[in-house]
This record gives structure tokens, sequence and C-alpha cells, in this order.
């Protein structure tokens, strides 16, 4: 793994070269490091504003990192007009390069540390939304169920998984926690995370995905009622009447399908 030298030395080296690129206008840190809250293992979110056009530039900066910089990989996040573009390092450091149009460079949230450049006034970025998340989450249960039924269960345990991602989310927006990938996971409060535990698949077998199905179910239920009340009137019961088949955890396992199903 890189150390916090290597990690520094190849900052430095980034915004050397964005400082001497006449397409680079602007440049401003983002992430933990922003805000002064990085640790050992953080990356580096790096945004910087380009004048001109857009992909000659990206063009030019990846050809540069895989010469001057080593890099091993890279792949890209879609972001609006602008492009973000994740490098993988040597010794696993993960540079996250933001290309902005110039009137497109400025704060989009909190985490943000303007190093040279003109700021514009930008939209900030929009939280997850719950109604969609509300939407996933019952799709998600009755797919789970469904799969458990027809003996695909690493599908079962792909929806029921994807349900405790989604529950984490709507009880982090609700707390104000940053609420993408989890990373408000570890302010939730201890009682809720202890429940969340429940809904962990330990083995891949009828009963056992049932098991889960209905702790997912349960979480999933209360977090409703904590979040969107008004909700749980019409989605509660009929959560419930899949809970109540999942209670069924003593019938024999389905058969297995075959591989062309």
């Amino acid at each position: 793994m890189f150390t916090i030298a290597d990690r520094t030395q190849v900052r430095d080296h980034l915004l050397a070269h964005a400082e001497t690129d006449d397409a680079i206008v602007g440049a401003a840190f983002t992430g933990s490091l922003a805000v002064g809250s990085e640790d050992r293992w953080s990356d580096t979110d790096l945004v910087l504003a380009v004048r001109g056009d857009l992909t000659t530039t990206l063009d030019r900066w990846t050809q540069w990192l895989y010469k001057e910089l080593n890099a091993q990989h890279h792949w890209d996040l879609p972001a609006g007009a602008s492009k973000i573009r994740v490098f993988l390092l040597p010794q696993w450091l993960e540079i996250d390069l933001t290309f902005a149009p110039e009137a497109d460079f400025g704060p989009r949230g909190p985490q943000w540390q303007t190093l040279f450049g003109q700021e514009q006034p930008v939209d900030p970025f929009s939280p997850p939304d719950r109604n969609t998340l509300v939407g996933l989450l019952w799709h998600h249960a009755l797919h789970a169920r469904i799969c458990i039924q027809r003996a695909r269960w690493w599908q079962a345990e792909h929806w029921i998984s994807a349900m405790r991602d989604h529950v984490i989310t709507l009880a982090s927006l609700r707390l104000g926690h940053p609420a993408s990938y989890a990373k408000g996971a570890h302010l939730l409060p201890d009682e809720l995370m202890a429940s969340i535990e429940a809904t962990l698949v330990k083995s891949i077998s009828t009963s056992e995905l049932n098991r889960a199905l209905a702790a997912t179910i349960a979480i999933t239920t209360d977090e409703l009622q904590r979040s969107v009340p008004e909700l749980v009137t019409h989605i509660g019961p009929m959560l419930a009447e899949l809970a109540d088949e999942t209670a069924e955890t003593g019938q024999p396992a389905a058969p297995r399908p075959s591989h062309g199903q």
C-alpha cells in the first residue's frame, strides 16, 4: 500500500503539472482533504477547471498520468458536463480527477478547497431521492421473494443485500448524515445497525434466505415508518404479506435450476 509520503508526492506532482498547463485555469481539492478530515488511507480528489475543449485536455492528461505517474488503469464516472476519471497508480494509490468546464468550476457541497482559479456559482449535488429509494425497497423485496421461490438463491441474495444498502441510505438521509456509498453508516445509531446486522445472509439456502429477507423487510418497514410515515399505510401491509410468506422456513428447498434456465 502507498505511504503518506507517496500520496503527498503525487499530489504535488499533479498540482505542478496543472499550474503549467494553459488549459487548466482552476484547481480545487474535494473530499476529506478539503475539510481536514483525511486519514492514512484517504485517496485524492482533485477538480480541474478546463478552458476550451474538455476532451482534448482529458486525453492529454490521461497520457501524462500513464507516462509520468505510471497509471495502471482508469475508468470514468458521468458528472453532467464534467468528466470524472478515476486512476489507479502503483501501490494502490487512487486519484479521482474531475475535469470541469470553466463555467462549472465551483463547490457543489461543503467538501471544497480552492487552490487557484475563480469559482463559479453552481447548483449543489442533489441528495438521493426518497421516493426512488422507497420504490427500490419494495421492488427488491418482491423480487427477492420471487427468486427464492424460483430457487435462484444468489439472485435472491443480491436483492436482499441491495435492500439493506437502501435502508442505510434512507436512514442517513433522515438523520442528516452523508447518504451516498454508505459514507454515513458509521454515524447511525448502534441499535439501528444492530438490527441491520441481522439482515446479513449467512448461507445460500432456502431457510436462511427466507430468514434474512424477513429481517430485511422488518427493518425496511421500521425505517419507512420513520422516514415516510405517510406511505406505510399503503406499503406496510403489502411488505407484511411478503414477510409472512418468508416465515415458512421449514419448507423443502426448491430444486436447483439448470444453468440454461
